[in-house]
């Protein structure tokens, strides 16, 4: 009754527009006072260690990281490259949007990020070159999900700090699901432009793309940074982190891109976007720990064995109750909620808990282009100027290739762990 309780409160706080902290923190600290045994001192501690946590330091930086590149207009060097090479092919465009939004996901780790850089540098080109502006904030929408799928992923950070994984480990675990990912897009254009023969560009000469490849190497540079220093072992998540935030800093001084403003205007965004952030994280490790104390993932263990005792259709439930949550609470939140609770369960059914992890993220990834939350369908509302709606029309024919993704990551679990065992994290 207490859990259900606790739940129903949630709910009831985030059904009228209470933010997400509040919302977890008030049923949690009505449950600590009314609580025989349990102190203010137990939770300071459990809230305070949600934050004290060195890996979840990587997440401001990537994020600072990501607005450095964007401000400084680093993305630019990304896309001139993308255009000398693809924009022959008929849709063109398309391509160099998912390929420049895969250029910049390397180093900013947010749909959201990325949104905001291509919503403003790509969408007016697409729609100046004659592409319909519901497939072009569509596009855009949907290739910004590459960003927290491959490293360096805040959501993988999350979810790592918040199950007990590898950061690194969860880092590779999206690499070959955004490669699907990447196709089933690409597949996609092909196919909704494959008779529009004007969206064809000139073709680049040698010279022109060796030029704008030589100018793209400097700022791809970055991933090389980060995951050389993962994969080799010679730095931590975190500690790369910081590498390429100072990699990327001074790249923009030498491109002479980064002023002062510039500077203090990352930071500030940065700042703004990390408090929210480790805020949430702090007030559901709380969350989490009264779950815990409530023997809450044991009781859902029970209840969906109630249910079944077939992998295939716990897997199923699942996939719907996140594309559900993921609509209606923003996908960090949904992590630090979720996760505890159902990620045990999972074990319990035999799912490897990598395996689990690439599908809570692109579940709850999918959210972020869903109303009502939908973060990236305002990012882009406010960054190119058309109506939500616009953007929902424009989104959807580009979630049925998603949720083939979503489908091939759920019932194919090497694609997913595939990668990570190579490596030797599984």
């Amino acid at each position: 009754m207490t859990l259900v309780l606790m739940v129903i409160g949630v709910l009831l706080l985030l059904a009228i527009r209470v933010p997400v902290a509040i919302a977890l923190l008030l049923p949690s600290m009505i449950y600590i006072g009314t609580t025989p045994g349990v102190t203010m001192d137990v939770a300071m501690q459990q809230t305070i260690s949600g934050v004290n946590s060195f890996p979840i330091l990587a997440v401001p930086l990537f994020i600072l990281l990501g607005n450095v590149a964007n401000d400084s207009g680093i993305t630019d060097r990304m896309y001139n490259a993308a255009v000398a090479f693809l924009g022959h092919f008929r849709g063109s465009l398309g391509y160099v949007n998912i390929a420049t939004s895969f250029g910049f996901s390397w180093m900013s780790g947010a749909a959201i990020a990325d949104a905001a850089a291509m919503g403003r540098m790509q969408v007016p080109q697409m729609v100046k070159r004659g592409y319909p502006a519901g497939f072009s904030v569509g596009l855009t929408g949907a290739s910004s999900l590459i960003a927290p799928i491959i490293p360096p992923s805040i959501a993988a950070i999350v979810y790592a700090v918040t199950a007990g994984l590898s950061v690194g480990g969860l880092f590779m675990v999206g690499l070959v699901p955004a490669a699907v990912l990447i196709l089933a897009l690409c597949v996609t254009v092909w196919w909704m432009l494959r008779k529009r023969d004007d969206l064809r560009g000139a073709r680049a000469s040698w010279g022109e793309r060796g030029r704008a490849l030589l100018a793209a190497i400097p700022p791809a540079g970055a991933a090389i940074v980060i995951l050389g220093g993962i994969l080799l072992g010679i730095a931590t998540p975190t500690e790369a982190a910081a590498i390429g935030v100072v990699y990327v800093i001074i790249l923009a001084i030498v491109y002479r891109k980064l002023t002062l403003q510039k500077l203090v205007s990352s930071l500030v965004q940065t700042a703004q976007t990390s408090g929210s952030v480790l805020l949430i994280v702090a007030t559901a490790a709380l969350f989490g720990w009264v779950l815990a104390r409530e023997r809450a993932p044991q009781a859902a263990a029970d209840a969906l064995i109630s249910i079944t005792t077939y992998t295939v259709v716990f897997l199923i439930i699942v996939n719907v109750l996140l594309l559900i949550v993921g609509a209606l609470l923003e996908s960090t939140s949904a992590i630090l909620i979720l996760v505890p609770v159902l990620a045990p369960v999972a074990e319990t059914f035999g799912v490897h808990p990598y395996h689990f992890a690439a599908i809570v993220i692109f579940n709850l990834l999918l959210g972020l282009l869903t109303p009502p939350v939908g973060m990236v369908l305002f990012v882009l509302s406010s960054t190119t100027g058309y109506k939500v709606s616009t953007i929902i029309r424009g989104v959807l024919p580009f979630f049925i290739p998603m949720l083939i993704v979503l489908l091939i990551i759920t019932f194919f679990p090497v694609v997913s762990t595939g990668l990570p065992a190579l490596l030797g994290y599984v």
